[in-house]
């Protein structure tokens, strides 16, 4: 049994303040028992005034975020996946990158989001990300991690299933999904999505979320989940901000795999044909 911790967080724009409420995070998850702790998409800064953000972005090495992330991870002793945090790349533009640090404060993987989130929605919203953002081109799978071998996503990659196949043909244990969902999806969309992608898998999802209503004005789902692998909620912390404890036992997957074997019963699937 492993005891993991997230922490869902109401992320502002001051990336200082955002460290500081990180690393109190850090501590409470290692005072709990935790052997890792997780965190939302975007946990260095949410700002959606791109000029402003613009100002506050640094690249990996010299980020205020990650250096204080790292060395609280070192200090308490606890393994952290720093779900996102947006870094300047060296040709201008931005990547939604999440790191796994080790308890020694060493960046062991990073993961950049693939899937970018360009939509109109019903209420008025408009989000382009790929107008900022530059998309990942690579999977990531993490070895030796306190979960076993940990899959890396990043909240809009949740609705693309081969994405989910692909890290459970690479015999990930958990796979996570930290997140900053809109209200309107996530009440539409946030549990089937997290659960179905753990059922197909066949594996757990850990999923740390953003929640409440930003200082730049956006609101934000919440329900940070653990879902094991036959689809059940192990942990849904609603809508207020803290951390959460849940305790995994690997043990699960292979007797949920043992009961329905999809996994190895997929084939490939062949090309379309119109007729």
């Amino acid at each position: 049994m492993t005891r993991i911790a997230l922490f869902q967080s109401q992320t502002g724009i001051d990336p200082e303040q955002n460290a500081r409420k990180l690393v109190e995070a850090i501590a409470k998850a290692a005072d709990g028992g935790a052997e890792m702790l997780f965190t939302p998409e975007m946990s260095g800064l949410l700002d959606r005034d791109t000029q402003r953000a613009r100002k506050n972005l640094r690249n990996e090495d010299e980020d205020l975020v990650i250096a204080a992330c790292r060395e609280a991870a070192r200090e308490h002793g606890i393994w952290l996946h720093l779900g996102s945090v947006a870094v300047l790349l060296d040709d201008g533009k931005v990547a939604n990158r999440g790191f796994i640090v080790d308890r020694e404060g060493h960046v062991r993987a990073h993961y950049d989001k693939i899937h970018l989130f360009d939509v109109d929605l019903p209420t008025g919203e408009s989000w382009r990300e790929s107008s900022t953002y530059s998309a990942g081109q690579g999977v990531a799978l993490v070895n030796g991690t306190p979960v076993g071998k940990l899959g890396l996503t990043i909240c809009y990659d949740l609705r693309f299933p081969s994405l989910f196949a692909r890290l459970a043909e690479a015999d990930a244990d958990v796979i996570a999904v930290p997140a900053a969902f809109t209200v309107p999806t996530g009440r539409a969309h946030w549990h089937v999505l997290l659960r179905a992608r753990a059922i197909e898998a066949g594996l757990f999802v850990v999923a740390a979320a953003q929640v409440g209503r930003h200082e730049d004005g956006r609101q934000t789902f919440g329900h940070s989940l653990v879902v094991d692998p036959w689809g059940e909620v192990l942990l849904d912390m609603g809508e207020d901000a803290g951390v959460g404890f849940a305790d995994i036992d690997l043990a699960r997957i292979s007797d949920v795999r043992s009961r329905i074997p999809a996994l190895s019963h997929r084939r490939p699937i062949p090309e379309a044909v119109t007729r």
